[in-house]
């Protein structure tokens, strides 16, 4: 996982191999489309105005309001996740049981949490 958020920190390439084109990667970590502006290919985008989370619902604001607005994430099940914050050079993996609701699906509490512990070092 942290291979695969360094690689994406990376727009891409790995040991200046380009392994992912830079044009398909930002692709990625845009919106792809009009109905969650917040989703990329695969990929949360942060810093949108709102989304739609994995249970249908319309949510405004930030997916995760205390993380840095460029950030993007893959945010898996049970509270795996990849995050990657290209104006921080970071990328920050999450591993192991799920932090609350075991069948949580990618943004939860958790998320923004650990965020503020993490601007308490960083920032």
């Amino acid at each position: 996982m942290a291979r695969f958020g360094l690689l994406s920190l990376n727009k891409g390439t790995w040991n200046n191999e380009e392994v992912v084109s830079e044009s398909y990667f930002d692709e990625m970590t845009n919106t792809s489309q009009n109905l969650n502006k917040s989703y990329g290919y695969l990929w949360w985008l942060n810093g949108k105005d709102s989304f739609i989370a994995t249970d249908s619902s319309t949510n405004t604001g930030e997916i995760i309001p205390d993380a840095p607005a460029d950030m993007f994430a893959a945010l898996g099940a049970n509270d795996q996740k990849i995050y990657v914050v290209p104006s921080k050079n970071i990328v920050v993996i999450r591993c192991g049981d799920s932090a609350g609701n075991t069948n949580q699906l990618a943004n939860s509490s958790f998320d923004n949490e650990l965020w503020q512990k993490i601007n308490a070092v960083i920032n």
